[in-house]
């Protein structure tokens, strides 16, 4: 289903990261077009090539605590899923959602991120966002084909596997939705938390950012640059540049991400500056406003455009580690700030 037909009560069907950008989208925010494959491709997946029986044999052989069985379940799975067949129906409807996109990027063969949406993932009482896989700059119906059966195979990670035994779901068959959306070629990419995730100030913006691509950080190999900003006066209360000596950037070939050097003279330049902070902000105004909740919102700024045609919004999930003293949002953040001083604001509207 094409991603701005979906809702949030579409979670249940097509994962928790699909229905975010459905409910983005109509928020009216400036989302990557894409669509997204339900949980009922997966389960057509498994049960036409004969997967779910092997699945369920591996499984049932983990035993909790024991790494070695928990990575041979993993192995077996993964060896049993890696030449599988797409069934015909899911990859008709791959193709047609497919050049449906590349008509309306106008691109033949449209670079696209294939990512993972597993039904329960990104709720409020429990996340595992970053479990399963996610792959960028894929590009062409074949290659799309694999990163999706790829997705899947990364419900059956090791982590994964011992994160659902954990949580006393180790015998359960977990499904998973498929997001895939239009890329963005990153100049600069980040996160931002409509509260203070620390201290639980929602007040507060904390924005992160980095160079190119956000694989950088994800993975460690360089530390962004971190901003803390008032979501009321817009103050900068903090603001704290990194080197940031490496990025990720589209690979010349026009397939995949390729890890290249920053010049020197921009590792230790921001990479936002105050309008990209005031546009960020009131995102997360309007991205908190529409949930009514605390969120924690992937975001990115493509190369050679302006704000705020630039500013693209990847993902939102709710802020799941703040601190209790943090209220539920009821209404704006202006509200709860004025409300802790007994005021109220008399048009929450702007």
């Amino acid at each position: 289903r094409p991603l701005d037909e979906l809702r949030r009560f579409d979670a249940a069907t097509f994962g928790g990261k699909s229905a975010s950008l459905g409910e983005l989208l109509s928020a009216g925010l400036s989302v990557p077009p894409g669509f997204a494959i339900s949980a009922d491709a997966f389960s057509a997946f498994t049960a036409e090539t004969g997967l779910d029986g092997t699945i369920s044999a591996a499984l049932a052989r983990v035993t909790q605590g024991n790494l070695d069985t928990v990575d041979l379940a993993s192995k077996t799975i993964h060896e049993a899923m890696r030449f599988a067949p797409l069934p015909e129906a899911v990859r008709n409807e791959l193709e047609d959602r497919y050049a449906e996109l590349a008509r309306e990027t106008g691109t033949p063969e449209p670079a696209v991120a294939v990512r993972s949406s597993a039904l329960g993932e990104d709720g409020e009482e429990a996340t595992f966002a970053g479990q399963q896989e996610s792959f960028l700059w894929v590009r062409g119906l074949e290659h799309v084909c694999d990163a999706v059966r790829d997705c899947w195979a990364s419900l059956y990670t090791p982590r994964a596997i011992s994160y659902r035994a954990a949580r006393g779901a180790g015998g359960e068959e977990p499904a998973m939705g498929v997001t895939v959306q239009a890329m963005v070629d990153a100049e600069v990419s980040g996160v931002l938390f409509t509260c203070n995730p620390v201290s639980g100030d929602p007040s507060m913006v904390a924005i992160e950012a980095s160079w190119g691509l956000g694989i950088a950080v994800v993975g460690g190999e360089t530390t962004p640059d971190d901003f803390l900003v008032s979501k009321v006066t817009g103050e900068v209360v903090r603001r704290t540049v990194n080197a940031k000596d490496v990025e990720y950037v589209p690979d010349a070939a026009g397939r995949g991400t390729v890890r290249v050097e920053v010049p020197d003279e921009r590792r230790t330049e921001a990479c936002l500056h105050e309008e990209h902070l005031t546009a960020l902000v009131d995102l997360a105004r309007r991205v908190e406003r529409h949930y009514g909740s605390h969120q924690d919102v992937e975001w990115a700024l493509a190369r050679g455009r302006r704000l705020p045609a630039a500013l693209a919004v990847l993902q939102a999930r709710p802020v799941t580690a703040v601190p209790e003293r943090a209220p539920k949002l009821s209404g704006s953040a202006l509200s709860l700030v004025l409300g802790t001083f007994g005021a109220t604001p008399k048009d929450e509207r702007g």
